[in-house]
C-alpha cells in the first residue's frame, strides 16, 4: 500500500537553460543524487515518528528500520529516477531481510490499523508534513549539482 506523489515544480526557466549543455548521463546522475536528498527529509521525518511509537520494552525499534532505497523497478519500466521510502523487512513475518531494528513486521499494523485496532499512522503524516521541504531540498540539491558540472 504505497503512496505515490507527483508534484509539478514551476518557474525554474534558468534551470531548463542550464540542463540544454549537460549530457543525459550527469542530468540522472545529478538527479538521483538530488532525489536521494529529498527522500532522506521524509525518512527523517518518518524516522522521528516512528520512535514515538516504539515500545521501549521490546528488542525490536521501528525507527531503526526506516530507510531509502533505489526504486530499481519503477527505473526500468520508465526510465525515471525514483526513491522508496519504507520500513526494511517489509511486511512479511519472519522476513528474510530484518534490519537493524529486528523483525518489525507488525509496522503495517500500526500503520493501517486492524479490525480490532485503531491506526497510528507515522509514515502516511510523514509525507504530508514534509513534502514542501522535500520538494524544495530536491531543487536545491539539483542546482548544486548543475552548478558543479558546469564550473
Amino acid at each position: 500500500m504505497s503512496r505515490i506523489i507527483k508534484t509539478r515544480i514551476t518557474g525554474i526557466k534558468e534551470l531548463k537553460e542550464k540542463l540544454k549543455s549537460v549530457s543525459d548521463d550527469m542530468i540522472n546522475k545529478g538527479g538521483r543524487s538530488a532525489l536521494r536528498s529529498a527522500a532522506n527529509v521524509i525518512r527523517k521525518e518518518a524516522k522521528e515518528r516512528a520512535e514515538r511509537l516504539d515500545d521501549p520494552n521490546t528488542p525490536e525499534r521501528i525507527a531503526d528500520n526506516v530507510v531509502v532505497r533505489w526504486d530499481r523497478k519503477t527505473f526500468r519500466k520508465t526510465g525515471n529516477p525514483a526513491f522508496k521510502v519504507g520500513i526494511l523487512g517489509g511486511a512479511k513475518k519472519d522476513s528474510k531481510k530484518k534490519g537493524r531494528g529486528g523483525d518489525t513486521f507488525y509496522w503495517r499494523f500500526l500503520e493501517f490499523g486492524t479490525a480490532k485496532m485503531p491506526a497510528k499512522p507515522f509514515m502516511r503524516p510523514a509525507i504530508d508534513t514534509k513534502q514542501k521541504e522535500a520538494i524544495d531540498k530536491f531543487v536545491e540539491a539539483y542546482k548544486k549539482q548543475l552548478d558543479k558540472v558546469l564550473s
